[in-house]
């Protein structure tokens, strides 16, 4: 089979435009995580850990079409009309244990800003996380995030070289653009909550995704996971968007005005 047509071409376009589009969170994950890390270790922390991620993601990827027809079948059904109904596969569990941890990651970190230790100005100092530990946590996390990114690429082409050449350039990507967005985030603190809030809702997204993956296996909707009756229904990636671009929109609103206020004379 001849690779490089056109419609491979068109392909691996879209293929490389989608994994740039999903890979936005994941990338800002590294680069608030990699904070974490003691300062002299931080460039090396996010270089590793996209590297060593990029490398397991297109294993993932490999075992993923070789096995994902294997995996589609649901492990269990429920049946408690009222209470809890649907099936659960492989994809199910992924996310929702990936919805659930990065929910409490964001929590944990907008708690850490809340506190009194995060206005020390030897914070980065007093940290107490290793570069491994990081490493390993951007690691789990880009395979957290890789899973719908990897199921998003397979449903466009199932051959396998695209694939990587798509996955690989986005690692190349995000290892050019992590600095530079560390640099920002270091630069304006407070766009830190931001990108904490907008992970809350990514592991919202991966909560309701979790619903439907068994039903999408097996194209059968009876599989729909519903809780007392109401649909567990993800949120589509229009609206994550949209609710992205709202959260920016009033932070830099915000921030204008309160850089007018200070300005402003004060009235005794």
């Amino acid at each position: 089979m001849e690779l490089f047509t056109i419609e491979n071409i068109g392909s691996l376009l879209v293929l490389i435009f989608l994994q740039a589009v999903l890979g936005f969170d994941n990338l800002l994950y590294i680069s608030i995580e990699s904070q974490r890390a003691p300062k002299k270790h931080q460039k090396r922390v996010r270089f590793w850990g996209i590297l060593i991620a990029v490398l397991l993601r297109v294993i993932l990827l490999f075992i993923m079409i070789h096995l994902i027809e294997k995996l589609k079948n649901p492990f269990y059904i429920f049946k408690l009309e009222g209470v809890i109904e649907g099936g659960i596969n492989f994809a199910t569990i992924v996310f929702l244990f990936g919805g659930i941890f990065i929910i409490y990651t964001a929590i944990k970190e907008i708690n850490h800003l809340l506190s009194n230790e995060h206005l020390s100005p030897n914070d980065n100092q007093e940290n107490n996380k290793s570069a491994l530990q990081v490493i390993m946590l951007i690691v789990f996390m880009n395979l957290i995030f890789s899973f719908d990114s990897i199921l998003s690429a397979i449903a466009i082409t199932d051959i396998f070289i695209l694939l990587v050449i798509a996955i690989l350039s986005s690692g190349v990507a995000m290892l050019v653009l992590a600095d530079r967005v560390t640099e920002f985030l270091e630069r304006n603190r407070m766009y830190e909550v931001l990108g904490l809030f907008i992970l809350l809702i990514v592991g919202v997204v991966l909560l309701g995704e979790s619903g439907t993956a068994a039903a999408h296996a097996m194209h059968d909707d009876n599989l729909q996971v519903k809780l007392f009756g109401y649909p567990l229904i993800p949120m589509s990636k229009s609206t994550f968007y949209f609710s992205v671009a709202v959260l920016f929109i009033v932070e830099f609103i915000q921030t204008r005005y309160q850089r007018k206020l200070n300005r402003a004379p004060k009235h005794k």
